[in-house]
Protein backbone atom coordinates (compact mmCIF):
# COMPACT_ATOMS: atom_id res chain seq x y z
CA UNK A 1 0.00 0.00 0.00
CA UNK A 2 1.57 3.45 -1.04
CA UNK A 3 2.01 5.67 1.76
CA UNK A 4 0.54 8.50 2.29
CA UNK A 5 1.44 11.38 0.10
CA UNK A 6 2.82 9.03 -2.30
CA UNK A 7 1.20 8.24 -5.83
CA UNK A 8 1.04 4.40 -6.57
CA UNK A 9 2.83 3.45 -9.71
CA UNK A 10 1.46 0.93 -12.72
CA UNK A 11 3.25 -1.38 -13.48
CA UNK A 12 4.65 -1.01 -16.79
CA UNK A 13 6.74 -3.27 -18.89
CA UNK A 14 8.22 -0.80 -21.29
CA UNK A 15 9.73 0.98 -18.04
CA UNK A 16 11.96 -0.37 -15.49
CA UNK A 17 11.63 -0.30 -11.32
CA UNK A 18 12.99 2.97 -11.56
CA UNK A 19 10.83 4.42 -14.68
CA UNK A 20 13.72 4.50 -17.19
CA UNK A 21 12.43 2.89 -20.70
CA UNK A 22 13.71 -0.03 -21.83
CA UNK A 23 14.61 -0.42 -25.41
CA UNK A 24 15.71 -3.89 -26.02
CA UNK A 25 12.52 -5.21 -27.29
CA UNK A 26 11.56 -2.62 -29.92
CA UNK A 27 12.47 -2.36 -33.30
CA UNK A 28 13.61 0.09 -35.12
CA UNK A 29 10.88 2.07 -36.48
CA UNK A 30 9.40 2.04 -32.88
CA UNK A 31 12.76 3.59 -31.72
CA UNK A 32 12.64 6.01 -34.02
CA UNK A 33 9.21 6.87 -33.50
CA UNK A 34 9.99 7.26 -29.44
CA UNK A 35 13.16 9.13 -30.21
CA UNK A 36 10.39 11.90 -31.65
CA UNK A 37 8.81 12.46 -28.78
CA UNK A 38 11.87 12.12 -26.24
CA UNK A 39 13.18 13.98 -23.89
CA UNK A 40 16.36 15.77 -24.28
CA UNK A 41 18.16 13.40 -21.48
CA UNK A 42 17.06 10.23 -23.18
CA UNK A 43 17.59 11.05 -26.92
CA UNK A 44 20.99 10.16 -27.12
CA UNK A 45 20.10 6.59 -25.62
CA UNK A 46 17.86 6.25 -28.22
CA UNK A 47 20.35 7.22 -31.01
CA UNK A 48 23.09 4.99 -29.64
CA UNK A 49 20.09 1.90 -29.59
CA UNK A 50 19.29 2.74 -33.30
CA UNK A 51 22.53 2.78 -34.40
CA UNK A 52 23.71 -0.13 -32.75
CA UNK A 53 20.72 -2.13 -34.34
CA UNK A 54 21.29 -0.96 -37.86
CA UNK A 55 24.94 -2.35 -37.78
CA UNK A 56 23.81 -5.65 -36.99
CA UNK A 57 24.02 -7.93 -40.18
CA UNK A 58 20.67 -9.53 -40.01
CA UNK A 59 18.93 -5.60 -40.11
CA UNK A 60 16.66 -5.32 -42.59
CA UNK A 61 15.58 -1.53 -43.68
CA UNK A 62 11.84 -1.36 -43.86
CA UNK A 63 10.78 -1.83 -47.92
CA UNK A 64 9.17 1.42 -49.58
CA UNK A 65 7.47 0.66 -52.72
CA UNK A 66 8.02 2.96 -55.35
CA UNK A 67 4.73 4.29 -56.83
CA UNK A 68 5.23 4.84 -60.50
CA UNK A 69 2.82 6.74 -62.70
Amino acid sequence: MAKTGQKARKSDPMRTKNGKERLGPLNVAQLEKLLTNARKKIAPKIQRRIAVMKSRPNYKAPVVEAVTE
